[in-house]
């Protein structure tokens, strides 16, 4: 069982920057593909980034391409999510996502969400 704890959440201007943080409690970290999903308010999740295991291969979201950067650090079990050029419609419950399927969707491990607000 990977358990998941994202931080860095909060409240910004349009057009701020804020980094999330995911720490794992997995001893062997690096094989796990990571991912970042959120959910607004009366709206389904949706997928944001993703980030392979070793190999650090990454994926976008159409919306966040070019703006938000995922990354990894093995050595600290831990992935992140750098956001840059927020927007209003950013705004959302921030999940970290932990699994070994192939799919760049589908993942085992959940964490609690951190909130994300941007203000106008």
């Amino acid at each position: 069982q990977v358990q998941l704890v994202e931080s860095g959440g909060g409240l910004v201007q349009a057009g701020g920057s804020l980094r999330l943080s995911c720490a794992a409690s997995e001893r062997t970290f690096s094989p796990y593909n990571m991912g970042w999903f959120r959910q607004a308010p009366g709206k389904e999740r949706e997928f944001v980034a993703a980030i392979r295991g070793s190999a650090s291969i990454t994926a976008y979201a159409n919306s966040v391409k070019g703006r938000f950067t995922i990354s990894r650090d093995n050595a600290k079990k831990a992935v992140y999510l750098q956001m840059n050029s927020l927007k209003p419609e950013d705004t959302a419950v921030y999940y970290c996502a932990a699994g070994t399927q192939s799919s760049t969707y589908e993942y085992d491990y959940w964490g609690q969400g951190t909130q994300v607000t941007v203000s106008s």
